[in-house]
């Protein structure tokens, strides 16, 4: 009879899907019951997919018992979400049209600078474009968008949003004091969400778009129980680190039924100012894999270059600094395919894509 020291030996080997470490090294498995026969494993897991489940299950199977010689019973525990949670859910804002998330896995990979020239090209290809900032912890975007001195208009509860580059602009950081820390628990962030969504006087927009914090937790939740999103957008950099965090944005595009437009890849070379000449320092083109296992597009690769910062920083993005620049032309080559990926959404009545579960790159 096989030892519960075996067992676990065996299970160290199961990787966990998109993970370079083992379930064991992750502490999911709970507990290991054998008989003369049969084993019985209990995993507790993070993620909500049943194909991430599935997969642990046949390879968990296939380690123990590659013969048949045990009966293999894997207990599996997930988080479950609501069931309102997709781009057919309910709508606090039915006078707009489309709502996009532009999410990214981690800090610091430029989801800020990637949403608001994605407003300024769609607001110059003729949209009506509204920009919440739901960063609640690091608002960038009043700064970025050159409205950081400028305070929205109260009228009773509602709140009148600051017009930027023709856009509606509302950010968090414009409602309190220049570098205040907002110290509040999850529960505080949805409230705050909740109430920035009902409380701002919107009017009839083509798009909104939200420039969400990284990572996937309550600030993306209550969003997507809130509002119908039509399209997610996630914003990665080519290193693998920076892609290991993407499988987790794009899991919970999935998760969450919310169709995804596409990624961005951002810093996809280093466009030298004196030469023109490009350098791939953080790599280039490695996304490509990823988009295919979600049954997306890569919206655009964009590279560093030192007038995107020059930009951001001055409340001059670089589609207003320099509109006729490759750059710029890409941010505006990007919106156009975000725009035809939310038509193809709102024909096909809201339906999100078939994931194939990705192994690591």
């Amino acid at each position: 009879m096989i030892s519960q020291e075996e067992i676990r030996q065996k299970l160290a080997k199961v990787i966990y899907p998109s993970f370079n470490k083992s379930i064991v090294s992750f502490e999911f498995v709970k507990s290991i019951t054998t008989e003369e026969e049969s084993i019985t494993i209990h995993l507790t897991i993070p993620s909500a997919s049943p194909q991430v489940a599935h997969q642990l299950k046949e390879e968990i199977t296939r380690r123990l018992s590659p013969k048949g010689e045990y009966t293999i019973t894997v207990e599996i525990s997930q988080p479950t979400l609501p069931q309102e949670t997709s781009s057919q859910g309910k709508n606090l804002l039915p006078a707009i049209q489309n709502f996009v998330m532009v999410s990214s896995g981690k800090g610091g990979v430029g989801k800020s600078t990637t949403t608001v020239n994605l407003a300024i090209a769609l607001a110059q290809q003729g949209k009506r474009v509204g920009l919440l900032d739901v960063d609640i912890y690091g608002p960038n975007i009043p700064r970025m968008m050159g409205i950081e001195d400028q305070q929205p208009l109260f009228f009773g509860k509602t709140i009148k949003p600051i017009l930027a580059h023709q856009i509606k602009v509302m950010s968090i950081g414009s409602l309190v004091e220049r570098g205040a820390s907002l110290i509040w628990k999850g529960a505080m962030v949805t409230q705050a969400i909740e109430q920035m969504i009902e409380d701002i006087e919107w009017g009839e927009l083509d798009v909104l778009l939200f420039d969400m914090p990284p990572g996937t937790g309550d600030a993306q939740l209550a969003l997507a129980q809130s509002l119908p999103v039509t399209a997610g957008v996630c914003v990665t950099t080519p290193q693998k680190v920076a892609l290991d965090d993407t499988i987790r944005s794009m899991d919970m595009f999935t998760q969450l039924h919310i169709p995804i437009a596409g990624i961005v890849e951002n810093m996809s070379g280093f466009i030298c100012p004196e030469s023109g000449k490009a350098y791939d320092i953080f790599g280039k083109g490695t996304t490509q894999p990823l988009a295919d296992a979600y049954a997306t597009q890569v919206l655009g690769e964009v590279p560093i270059e030192p007038a995107i910062r020059e930009g951001g920083d001055s409340g001059l993005p670089i589609t207003i600094l320099a509109p006729n620049c490759e750059t710029s032309q890409r941010y505006h080559a990007m919106a156009t395919a975000l725009w035809s990926s939310m038509q193809k959404v709102n024909e096909s009545g809201g339906v999100s894509n078939e994931a194939v579960q990705p192994t690591i790159f």
